[in-house]
């Protein structure tokens, strides 16, 4: 029987059982999770029709995450990467239990003390995000070998991707004909079943460090790398701005109501259709891996996407919301590639869940931040206004990036492999 292992082709990580497991694993964490955010979103929004309450979900799940991301980051640099992922998503569940706790009629919180408790829960799914981000980024390289990174990560994009297609979509109809208990018990299963993938994963080995450092040094040594690397530091601040400007995620149950005028359902599918065409560029890119000219590739993607979010903005034809959706995702997968690329090519094995936390904080939390925001600006100068400003600026960062990072400009991540 042939063994051998071939590092090249569009699916070569899938010849790593475990490889499996750990997109199993992630896969049905992300899709309750999107579940989850759509439902609370709407829930929240079904109480108070505000769209500060909107993107105060943003900031309760933000505020944790960057205030434990580097410490989550230094603790998968130092423990079974396994075990932080096990226990992180079992906290995870835990809040997922109590929304459905919540929505029983035998439970009085929401009645008593309003979307607090919704809040309450949200702030703990930062705490989770912080030690489950970074502690999957960093167990991959510990999965499949150095010439399947490429590979794996555009997998694991997709991954998400799908997840994020599938989830909302799924969220918005079971919501709209089941109502919240059911849509939360079903979110709940799906998180149970991440911790049996969870548990099919081998345990890892503690890397190795070239020194010992103190604590402060530890903690900071993720901050240190990225901003003493042009290429990493500029690819993650033009996705930080382009997300915390650009995304009109937030502010999609208000479009979904008042704007496009489609219902809980209607919201299901406008929150998957930029995973979906993620999910189309990433199939694309799964055969088309963007290696040549990769800085210019990822700024084009981002200024497009800032277009996007121009032309989503003033359409008031559901459909072709839809479809500038899906444009949207599909250049925004582009960027998230090439990124996570770079970042697992350039990053030793002993710092990958530090790099990754400071990833998570510039990335991960500036969804948030980002949804935060989207209300704030909706709030000040209105629901159209708001999304046309934050396109705008994404392209005006775009501009100023290409300017001031020549590095970027010239990357080629076939010189990196």
């Amino acid at each position: 029987m042939n063994t051998e292992i071939n590092n090249t082709g569009p699916f070569a990580a899938f010849q790593i059982k475990e490889f499996i497991w750990f997109l199993s694993a992630r896969f049905m964490l992300i899709i309750a999770a999107q579940m989850q955010y759509v439902i609370v979103g709407w829930q929240i929004y079904s109480i108070t029709k505000d769209a500060l309450s909107l993107g105060l979900i943003g900031l309760a799940e933000a505020v944790p995450f960057i205030g434990i991301a580097l410490v989550g980051g230094h603790i998968a640099d130092i423990v079974d990467r396994k075990k932080i992922i096990f226990f992180s998503t079992a906290f995870f569940m835990i809040g997922s239990a109590l929304l459905l706790y919540f929505t029983l009629d035998s439970s009085s919180a929401i009645q008593n003390f309003g979307t607090l408790p919704i809040y309450v829960v949200i702030f703990m799914t930062g705490l989770a995000r912080g030690f489950i981000g970074p502690t999957y980024f960093a167990i991959l390289p510990q999965i499949v070998s150095r010439e399947m990174i490429p590979n794996a990560a555009t997998w694991s994009s997709t991954t998400f991707h799908v997840a994020s297609v599938a989830g909302p979509a799924a969220a918005g109809l079971i919501y709209g004909f089941f109502g919240a208990t059911v849509s939360y018990s079903i979110v709940f299963g799906m998180i149970i079943l991440s911790l049996f993938f969870v548990l099919l994963l081998k345990k890892k080995p503690v890397p190795v460090k070239e020194k010992k450092e103190s604590l402060y040094m530890n903690l900071s040594a993720g901050l240190r790398f990225v901003f003493g690397n042009q290429i990493v530091l500029s690819a993650l601040s033009m996705d930080l701005f382009a997300v915390l400007f650009g995304g009109a995620t937030a502010l999609l149950p208000i479009f979904a109501d008042k704007i496009l005028e489609v219902g809980p359902q209607g919201l299901g599918m406008l929150r998957a259709a930029p995973a979906f065409g993620a999910v189309v560029m990433a199939g694309i890119l799964a055969y088309y891996p963007p290696k040549k000219n990769a800085g210019r590739t990822l700024l084009w993607s981002v200024m497009i996407f800032g277009l996007c979010m121009i032309f989503f903005a003033v359409s008031r034809n559901y459909y072709l919301s839809l479809f500038i959706l899906v444009l949207s995702g599909a250049f925004d997968n582009v960027s998230v590639v090439v990124r996570h690329i770079i970042l697992q090519l350039s990053t030793p094995d002993e710092m990958r869940g530090r790099v990754a936390a400071v990833n998570g904080i510039f990335i991960g939390s500036s969804n948030e931040i980002g949804a935060f925001e989207s209300g704030v600006a909706a709030k000040l100068l209105g629901l159209i206004p708001s999304v046309i400003f934050g396109g705008c600026m994404t392209i005006g960062i775009v501009g100023l990036v290409a300017k001031i990072s020549p590095k970027l400009r010239k990357l080629n991540l076939q010189s990196m492999q």
